[in-house]
């Protein structure tokens, strides 16, 4: 991860936008349904939890367009990646969650660059992890993983 400049209060304040927006009663019912219950291992596992048209899949696509979302704002510059990862954390376990089946989903859309924002944060958050303390990555993979 490059250098990052010092965060300013533009910085927190979209933090604390993203916040705010994770309180909206959908987001919330979606991200609940996210952390207990998506931890697909193939795109078979995905077409049975979140079959098309489906509850499940408005919630799986809510959950992963809004942390791409976040994630697209430290990927354009215009938020601070330390700042992201300090209240963030619930990206990465979703982008954790995402990595088994990331190949499989681009390939499904034939959209190479889906969730693009949310892999490359993702990677970007987990390196920082390594570099803050040895084996608090594999920690949080072991715990969170599914």
């Amino acid at each position: 991860m490059a250098q990052t400049t010092q965060a300013t209060y533009d910085d927190a304040n979209l933090v604390m936008r993203l916040y705010d927006l994770r309180r909206e009663e959908k987001l919330r019912e979606a991200r609940a349904w996210f952390f207990a219950s998506f931890k697909p291992k193939s795109m078979a596992d995905i077409d049975q939890l979140c079959p098309l048209g489906s509850d499940n899949n408005a919630r799986m696509r809510q959950v992963a367009s809004y942390w791409d979302m976040a994630a697209s704002f430290v990927t354009a510059g215009v938020l601070n990646p330390e700042l992201f990862f300090a209240s963030n954390r619930e990206m990465l376990v979703v982008a954790v969650r995402f990595r088994p089946v990331m190949a499989d989903l681009r390939a499904a859309f034939k959209d190479p660059s889906f969730l693009k924002n949310l892999e490359t944060v993702g990677q970007q958050f987990s390196d920082y992890l390594d570099k803050a303390g040895p084996g608090t990555l594999d920690a949080f993979v072991a715990r969170v993983g599914g």
